[in-house]
């Protein structure tokens, strides 16, 4: 795939110099010409070292030029002079010291916070991407220079205005220019500040087909290029190395990944977005945990495999230093959830305090940390530690406290740093100090902030009060040398990846880049690549159920549409049909299409402290965590939360809004048992299936799609496996889909998690290890299965 080089396609050749007052904008011709007259101070040309290095493009729309012996500097602190941490010349570790013995406590505070900015409107003129008024207090009050865009992008027809200010959960949707417009913004005003220190945003994942995106998890697509899930890329990769070898696939075929975060790489850059939370190195061993969708294998060294390759294609080569961030880096990655988020007990998240714990029965901590450590070797930016707690865990001699691991010094300090030897910043996870403080339940937000702070954390997300910060050092609870430390941490992914320099992007680049034709056929072609054909029988012509034979009736179900079916040459029956119509009979076709999944519902109406849902006594929490309220393995769900147990005003759990089913269904993954369970609705509805399956007579003439958003489980009373063709998808498109049951591709995906046949053995897993050997039942579909249609 050719691709602009990085500098190109963020600016593009639109960026050519301009000089307005306080606003000019300097490409690299400018650059090696001087500037536009600017004159350098006498200090500033005593302290030029020559004209070595490659000049950089810079960018300044806040600030004054100057120029030193022909080379052109940013005067960020505005006094005139050529400083250290201006000169883009200097060694990055002498800028960051430079800058950070410039800095006032507060000022060096302020980098340690790190919260959601979105773009706004306004709907007086339905102007999008503007900047909120809370922009000013992050900004100039906290002095805060990291922020989460958590905006959907997407086309100019989509874009929502709304009267709402852009908090967390903003409905308002922004264009590409829009969202590059509104960090160029930001970016201005930061610049304005007394030192000029550009601010570098972050988001959750954007680039992949998920119905059920949701904030603080991940974003729409919306305008991206469109992927398969996480589990999807990992499939395409495992089958292309089984199609290039013609062998068992082991660690796949990166190559499926470096197309896959080259285009994402392209796309968020163009906007301004320049760090990722993600992505999670976290491994699906526990099928009950929801965030298994934003995983990519249970299998540990595939997994270190893909996270090399994020890291060396978003950031870059890793250097002599250790460090794999330069000017030409798209995107700085914070891996997450140290030391592995999979293990976690019933598969309960510890977003909810019913969730806290994590678990290792089958001691397997050391196999959840490959992945992190093949990332700290390639140079990864920033790592986060999850909300869980470690339980009865001794690794390597080491027995863990039981405290959230962001609250850990073992686990930060100790682990991370001094044993896995990693140089950046750590980032916590969003809310650890106001919602999420498992462990330190009962402790005040300062005891908290401290806590998170000396024990290894540099920057805290969710959270902007700077004074919180300034106050402990006052008191001594935390030292001026730990926050000196956490500021240069922070300071240096800035000055690597050149923002000091040009932070800005062009909004034409933005509308050219984002979901441009290109990148999204590379989505469309992995979305193929990653179907895995898991049943193929045989028909009663004596040939295969697929592919599709041409000009075929076909009767469609589920996430097609008919115009996509249609398109591919068959005649089209659709059992589609709005609530309330009769639903076409299937009798008469020759095939059945059925595209189903699984997903929750109800769960808003949860309540922690609702003596219907959270405390229902009918529903109790197996999960014991000594000395922490409500989870004594006797109490209703509802009974951990704060605001039932610790007096808060607030439930951090109601609504269950970050996913996942009610807690005492989430072990409930079988179809059939979700057909019938409270929180789990089957899309379309087993019985329908079920009824469709019957109409056409002969199940050999049915195609299952099945979406594994979780490792979901064929049970044997659900009747899917009676299909003539089972194909897992882990999110594609129907045209995808139709280029694979059609022949027109091949399928070649491989499983990237094994798949149960039954409930009892999603129950008897352990939750630290891959697949299901140490069941009774074992697994239906191991890890790497897959047929193609010269297959049986």
């Amino acid at each position: 795939m050719k691709t602009l080089p990085r500098t190109r396609r963020r600016r593009g050749l639109l960026g050519v110099a301009a000089a307005l007052p306080l606003t000019l904008a300097l490409t690299l011709a400018v650059t090696l010409a001087g500037g536009l007259g600017a004159t350098a101070a006498p200090e500033a040309a005593a302290a030029d070292e020559g004209n070595h290095g490659r000049p950089p493009v810079l960018e300044a729309r806040a600030k004054d030029l100057i120029t030193v012996k022909g080379r052109t500097f940013k005067d960020l602190n505005d006094n005139g002079r050529l400083d250290t941490y201006e000169d883009w010349r200097k060694p990055v570790a002498d800028r960051v010291a430079d800058l950070v013995g410039r800095m006032t406590l507060e000022e060096k505070a302020g980098l340690m916070l790190i919260d959601t900015l979105n773009a706004s409107c306004d709907v007086g003129t339905g102007e999008r991407g503007t900047v909120p008024a809370v922009a000013a207090n992050y900004i100039d009050v906290q002095k805060m220079h990291r922020f989460v865009f958590r905006n959907t992008v997407t086309s100019p027809d989509q874009a929502l205005c709304t009267a709402e200010t852009g908090g967390f959960g903003t409905r308002i949707s922004v264009t590409p220019a829009e969202a590059a417009k509104f960090t160029n913004s930001v970016q201005e005003l930061s610049e304005a500040t007394r030192l000029g220190i550009p601010s570098l945003f972050k988001s959750n994942a954007r680039n992949h087909i998920d119905p059920d995106a949701r904030a603080g998890i991940n974003e729409s697509a919306g305008a991206f290029s469109a992927f398969p899930k996480e589990a999807g890329i990992a499939a395409a990769a495992l089958g292309e190395e089984a199609v290039r070898t013609g062998s068992v696939p082991t660690i796949g075929d990166m190559a499926v990944v470096e197309r896959f975060a080259e285009v994402m790489g392209q796309e968020w850059s163009s906007i301004g977005l320049r760090g990722m939370y993600g992505y999670m190195a976290d491994l699906s061993t526990e099928p009950r945990w929801y965030r298994t969708h934003e995983t990519f294998t249970e299998d540990a060294d595939l997994a270190a495999n893909i996270m090399e390759t994020l890291v060396g294609t978003l950031q870059g080569p890793v250097g002599a230093d250790g460090t794999a961030l330069t000017r030409d880096s798209d995107v700085a990655l914070t891996l997450k959830h140290f030391p592995g988020g999979g293990p976690q007990e019933l598969g309960l998240d510890p977003h909810y305090a019913f969730g806290k714990t994590q678990v290792y029965p089958g001691g397997g901590f050391g196999y959840h940390l490959k992945p992190f450590e093949a990332a700290i070797n390639a140079g990864v930016a920033a790592i986060m530690p999850y909300y869980g707690v470690p339980m009865g865990v001794t690794h390597d001699g080491v027995t863990y406290d039981q405290t959230g691991m962001a609250f850990s010094s073992q686990i930060v300090n100790d682990l991370l740093r001094d044993r896995l030897g990693f140089k950046g910043y750590v980032n916590s996870d969003t809310g650890i100090i106001n919602d999420r403080a498992w462990g330190l339940e009962t402790a005040t937000v300062p005891e908290r902030v401290a806590a998170a702070i000396n024990g290894g954390t540099d920057t805290l997300s969710g959270f902007h009060d700077v004074k919180t910060i300034t106050d402990l050092v006052g008191a001594g609870l935390v030292t001026n040398e730990r926050v000196d430390l956490a500021a240069a941490r922070l300071l240096e992914p800035l000055f690597r990846m050149g923002l000091f320099e040009d932070p800005y992007v062009d909004e034409a680049v933005a509308t050219a880049t984002v979901g441009n034709a290109a990148n999204r056929e590379v989505g469309l072609d992995l979305q193929r690549k990653s179907a895995v054909l898991l049943q193929n029988n045989e028909a009663a012509d004596g040939g295969k159920v697929l592919p599709l034979k041409p000009g075929s009736k076909v009767y469609i179900l589920g996430d097609f549409k008919e115009e996509t079916v249609a398109g591919h040459g068959y005649e089209v029956i659709n059992g589609n049909v709005p609530a309330g119509t009769p639903r076409p009979s299937a009798a008469g076709a020759d095939y059945v299409i059925i595209s189903m999944t699984a997903k929750n519902k109800n769960t808003s109406a949860y309540r922690s402290n609702d003596p219907a849902t959270g405390l229902n006594p009918d529903h109790v929490n197996p999960i014991v965590m000594p000395g922490t309220a409500g989870l004594d393995g006797e109490s209703p769900y509802g009974e951990s939360d704060a605001c039932v147990s610790y007096g808060a005003t607030a439930c951090t759990d109601s609504g269950l809004r970050f996913g996942g089913s009610y807690p005492w269904e989430s072990g409930i993954l079988d179809f059939s048992g979700m057909e019938t369970s409270e929180s789990w609705q089957v899309v379309p509805s087993l019985s329908t299936i079920q009824q469709v399956m019957a109409e056409v007579g002969d199940p050999d003439k049915v195609v299952l799609h099945v979406y594994f958003r979780q490792p979901f489980v064929l049970d044997d009373a659900s009747g899917l496996r009676d299909a003539g063709a089972i194909v897992a998808g882990f999110g594609m498109s129907d045209t995808a889909l139709m280029d694979v049951l059609s022949g027109d591709f091949a399928p070649q995906g491989r499983l990237p998690f094994a798949l149960a046949g039954t409930r009892a053995a999603v129950q008897e897993q352990k939750s630290d290890l891959p697949g299901y050997d140490e069941t009774a039942d074992g697994a239906l579909f191991p890890y790497g299965f897959g047929l193609t249609y010269d297959q049986g």
